[in-house]
């Protein structure tokens, strides 16, 4: 019998059991929450949803994210994060569907973000993005997601810039930054953490 994938739920679940995740202080600065979701593509193989923002948006245009966004008034980061999920891929998933919690990560846009993972029987192909907030919708394979980034040096900054290559382009932090955390805990065992992993002067603003 063939191992179970990595990806699967106990696997990933007891992955993200033994890792420690560290949580940051707002200090001034406001609070998101991001999701990295694996569902199914349709035949049975563990996937994540990635989405590309519409270019129309003031805020992050045409940039690739995973479903996220900011904290409403009395919300706690774990049910901004199922909403934001419901509210960009219409998937609506229980609280007991978050198996683990990454490293929160602070932006050079004034936030920490908090990533969530969830895992659920769902195939990608019954979601429906709200075209509000999503351009393209992407299922990104464990192939993929085990592409190794690249470390570029700024003068701007003693952090290196992460770039992820996705399907011909460089993804950046914060996205970059979380999708490697998670491919580090899930794919490789390693518990790697993000805190020095820097954003690209465009997004300082």
């Amino acid at each position: 019998m063939a191992d179970p994938h990595p990806l699967d739920r106990d696997r990933l679940t007891a992955a993200l059991d033994g890792f420690d995740s560290r949580r940051l202080p707002l200090e001034g600065r406001r609070h998101a929450a991001v999701v990295v979701a694996v569902l199914d593509d349709g035949t049975g193989n563990p996937v994540m949803p990635l989405t590309r923002r519409p270019t129309r948006l003031r805020a992050h245009p045409g940039q690739f994210a995973l479903p996220g966004g900011r904290l409403d008034e009395g919300e706690t980061p774990e049910q901004a994060a199922l909403r934001e999920l419901h509210e960009e891929l219409g998937l609506e998933l229980a609280p007991e569907h978050i198996v683990g919690r990454l490293d929160d990560y602070v932006t050079r846009s004034g936030y920490v973000m908090s990533p969530f993972v969830v895992r659920a029987d769902v195939a990608v192909t019954d979601l429906t993005p709200n075209p509000d907030e999503v351009d393209v919708l992407f299922s990104v394979t464990a192939d993929e997601l085990d592409a190794e980034p690249r470390f570029v040096t700024i003068p701007e900054s003693d952090k290196p810039v992460i770039q992820w290559p996705f399907c011909g382009h460089l993804v950046h932090a914060p996205t970059a930054a979380v999708v490697y955390q998670f491919r580090e805990i899930a794919l490789r065992g390693r518990h790697t953490r993000i805190d020095g992993l820097e954003q690209p002067v465009f997004a300082w603003r």
